[in-house]
């Protein structure tokens, strides 16, 4: 008997594909963990169906269990997992196997792609070898067939001159690329089952669209069953048939996709789908948060799991657990006994808004004073050579003559992709010193001209909210000393620090009696108002967040969105807002600059810039977002950029953009030679000035190209 106490089988015959029989079939699942703090029943009662050719959306917050379920089809939970119900392949079942039998259909029956690629990837081994040794451990292939294989499929998921990359080996890859080799691994053995765990999380927006795409195709060359984890729903809007939502451990509504988007049956749902920034619209009203957290898994609440984060929640939902049962729509199943109060409202009419003064309120763009003034910004790295005699052996172009203004209570977005020169840019300024060319005015001071008393005065009018929430706080200090901190060593008066900072927690939503807690005792939401709390603790006025909410679950997010727009009307902050959502940058900013290789290729309002770009760069940027609209994402047309951004130690001749350009290519050989040796600068055009539009585009060829 195994530690489930299934029979452990010892046919050695695998499943294989019959007429008829799903290629996957969970029922009842239940897996539960010990724990020191206790039993953690991670999974429970799920049960999923996913067949030949279709694709499966399972959504969820952080902790819902979505991993847990792949881990357990896959039979790779620790041994200490108790794992109850059924998972059968094909029909066959699949607890209870020995490893041995479960290594063979891993791999050559089901295929996962993992969130981390450089984790999934041996790296003292090439790519070349790994994927050679896939294909022989399950298939009788010859070493030279086996090579000729691994180098059809480098080549059919996109990676260039594969007979020399077959050969580098994982760290010579960028992340992108890396992903495409483990999906080349995972459709090597023609798989029945593709399992993808959050296989874009980490990329950029323009690297996700073509591994999506990558991920369609890998699907219609097998014909084989896809499960798509993921937490972004735009993702699931693109590429999913049917959904599964997951919370607390078990799916609360499965439909197919248009149903689940357009006629939700779960308040759960309903509010996933309103917390979400929209990349297509103009949103003036603030987003609809689901207010709480998920509960422990640990002691969940006696009836709906979700009760206490539920609007519409009443005694009869705390009495007993709602089963998942059918709705009135079909093929549609909810766990809510108020399901049918949902039909045909919209999640304004369910939850409550955040109240957040009118926009109005701010003053113009003209009228503003200048916050911040960049001109001309250059910051460069030595790239260095050598392990005892160093020698420089080139330059890093980090950033690369930008230039850009922040007035008075304006958001300014700052967006790109993982190597643009975001972070540079704005350490430059946080720097407050002298930059290497160019100038940085503060709030009226040049940074080169600042004495070290005047350095200190301004950065208190210049604070920081960091990325990740945990990171950024001590975790020996109770919250109070953490926001007290700034106040300490600013000289502000030792009997009053008390108060400021129930004040400050009050202000950002957090309850002052917690201010003893210590961060582990916060949720990454509540966390990240901790950081917002110490960053307004000396009144700054201009704020530089960095990638604020993307480390937080989308229902989070939209509180703390909501909560950096209410702060910044009420207290006249501006936000220097830097982002690789641009979902997100849209909501919130009023801006936007676009980055490329350490150049501003477009510049302009928010509005403007994302229904009408005008830079091939910024269009193939934003065709690349996934728009949480079925009907809408999957009529979209995306503008695939094709490979990896060029490095900025080696930036090409000319337009930087030239070597990537979709347009470059349908030009003729005069214009192609201006893109290849004379750099655009960031103008407007001649049809921006009659237009009256306040933006500047970096293209010798600006042409306007809708995309949503």
């Amino acid at each position: 008997m195994s530690r489930n106490n299934k029979p452990v089988f010892t046919s050695d015959a695998l499943p294989e594909r019959t007429s008829g029989v799903p290629v996957l079939e969970i029922s009842d699942l239940n897996v539960r963990f010990p724990s020191e703090d206790g039993v953690v029943h991670a999974v429970r009662g799920v049960s999923l169906t996913v067949n030949a050719g279709e694709v499966v959306g399972l959504v969820g917050e952080s902790g819902s269990g979505k991993s847990v379920t792949s881990m357990s089809v896959m039979g790779l939970l620790d041994e200490s997992a108790d794992v109850q119900g059924s998972i059968k392949l094909h029909g066959t079942e699949l607890l209870g196997r020995s490893d041995n039998w479960m290594s063979e259909v891993r791999g050559r029956k089901i295929a996962m792609v993992f969130q981390d690629p450089l984790s999934a990837l041996t790296p003292v081994y090439t790519i070349g070898d790994q994927i050679v040794e896939a294909l022989q451990v399950h298939g009788s292939y010859s070493d030279k067939d086996a090579w000729q294989r691994a180098l059809e499929l480098l080549r059919m998921v996109g990676i260039p001159n594969p007979e020399v990359r077959a050969k580098n080996f994982p760290h010579e890859f960028s992340g992108g690329m890396r992903q495409r080799v483990v999906i080349a691994m995972a459709i090597a053995n023609d798989p029945d089952l593709i399992i993808a765990d959050e296989p874009t999380t980490a990329l950029d927006v323009t690297i996700q669209a073509q591994i999506l795409d990558l991920l369609r195709v890998a699907q219609r060359e097998t014909h084989a069953g896809v499960v798509m984890i993921t937490h972004d729903l735009g993702v699931v809007a693109g590429l999913a048939d049917r959904v599964a939502v997951m919370y607390a451990g078990r799916i609360v509504e499965r439909a197919d996709v248009n149903d689940v988007f357009y006629h939700s049956r779960h308040p759960y749902t309903v509010g996933l789908l309103g917390s979400l920034p929209r990349p297509d619209l103009d949103k003036d009203e603030p987003l609809t948060p689901v207010e709480g957290n998920p509960p422990s898994l640990l002691e969940l609440p006696p009836g709906c799991p979700f009760a206490p984060r539920c609007p519409m929640a009443s005694a009869e939902c705390e009495a007993a657990e709602p089963p998942l049962l059918e709705t009135d729509l079909p093929r549609h199943t909810s766990a809510c006994i108020k399901f049918d109060a949902l039909a045909d409202k919209s999640y304004e009419e369910i939850y409550p808004k955040d109240e957040i003064p009118a926009a109005s309120e701010m003053a113009s763009r003209d009228a503003g004073e200048v916050i911040l003034h960049v001109d001309g910004l250059v910051k460069t790295y030595p790239l260095m050579k050598g392990a005892v005699f160093k020698r420089r052996v080139g330059t890093v172009h980090a950033v690369d003559h930008i230039s850009f203004d922040i007035h008075s209570g304006e958001t300014l977005g700052l967006v790109g992709e993982s190597g643009c020169g975001k972070t540079t840019t704005i350490m430059s300024i946080l720097e407050l010193a002298k930059p290497e060319e160019g100038r940085i005015v503060v709030l009226g001071h040049d940074t080169a001209e600042l004495s070290k008393a005047d350095r200190k005065k301004v950065r208190q009018d210049l604070q920081v909210v960091f990325q990740d929430p945990m990171a950024s706080l001590d975790p020996r200090l109770p919250i109070s000393d953490i926001i007290a901190e700034p106040l300490k060593y600013n000289g502000y008066p030792k009997s009053r620090i008390g108060a400021k900072v129930e004040e400050l927690m009050a202000l950002v939503g957090l309850e002052p009696a917690h201010a003893n807690r210590y961060p582990r005792n916060f949720s990454g939401g509540q966390k990240q108002r901790v950081g917002i709390a110490r960053a307004l603790a000396l009144e700054p006025k201009l704020l530089v967040l960095d990638e604020p909410v993307s480390a937080l679950d989308v229902s989070i997010q939209a509180g703390v969105l909501n909560l950096l727009e209410k702060l910044r009307i009420e207290m006249g902050l501006s936000y220097l807002f830097v982002a690789h959502d641009l979902s997100v940058v849209r909501h919130i900013a009023h801006r936007v600059a676009v980055m490329y290789l350490g150049r501003i290729v477009e510049l302009g309002p928010v509005g403007e810039v994302f229904d009408h770009p005008e830079h091939p760069y910024s269009q193939s940027l934003l065709s690349a977002i996934p728009v949480p609209d079925p009907i809408k994402e999957k009529g979209r047309k995306r503008i695939l950029l094709e490979g990896d951004l060029p490095s900025p130690a080696n930036p090409p001749s000319g337009c930087p953009f030239h070597t990537r350009c979709p347009k470059f290519k349908t030009l003729g050989e005069a214009d192609q030679a201006r893109c290849t040796g004379e750099t655009p600068l960031l103008a407007s055009t001649d049809a921006d000035t009659q237009r009256g539009d306040d933006r500047q585009v970096a293209c010798h060829f600006p042409e306007v190209v809708s995309v949503f």
